[in-house]
């Protein structure tokens, strides 16, 4: 989850421009490692809309610097959870319109390897207060914006996590990996 120094994903209304996006070459090889063993991508609709898309095309392009990511994150089934939606606009990809536990509880009972979740401050914010988070790789941005979108808003009482790694890359980012204890 990319997140800013004071702890937002987004400003109050979802704007994402304080993210750094001129990544090193150490960080681009560090996600490649950690998303090489996932299997499954679960998201949230609004989120998918855009991150299916885009990831198809990148894909699509040889000539394209994440050309691999995008084979990578088209080619890996992906569960969109939703409301709305009433069949997948997207191949490869299948909707969850169940109670969000339960529907983890069964991804995870699946034989396969790890699962990944990408979202917005919603989506993310359910799972937290679900306590269906493993492990959580937050990618904090050399950014402050002083208020906005987070993703503990909803969690109630104190969310314990025991620091696994912490670190620090070129372009200023630095990735914390924590776990639940």
């Amino acid at each position: 989850m990319q997140l800013t120094i004071d702890g937002f994903v987004g400003t109050p209304t979802g704007e994402m421009d304080w993210m750094e996006w001129n990544w090193d070459e150490e960080l681009k090889q560090f996600v490649a490692e950690l998303t090489q063993p996932v299997d499954c991508i679960v998201l949230g609709r609004q989120l998918a809309e855009g991150f299916i898309p885009y990831w198809a095309t990148v894909a699509a392009d040889a000539n394209d610097a994440q050309h691999e990511a995008g084979i990578k994150f088209t080619d890996t089934p992906k569960v969109v959870f939703t409301r709305t939606l009433d069949q997948s606009k997207w191949p490869n990809t299948q909707l969850a319109k169940g109670e969000l536990a339960a529907e983890i509880a069964s991804l995870k009972s699946q034989p396969g390897a790890d699962i990944i979740a990408y979202g917005g401050a919603t989506f993310v914010s359910a799972l937290i207060k679900a306590n269906l988070i493993d492990d959580y790789y937050l990618f904090i941005n050399p950014s402050a914006i002083g208020k906005g979108l987070s993703i503990f808003s909803q969690y109630e009482g104190t969310l314990k996590l025991k620091l696994i790694n912490a670190k620090q890359f070129d372009c200023g980012i630095v990735v914390m990996h924590y776990q639940r204890s």
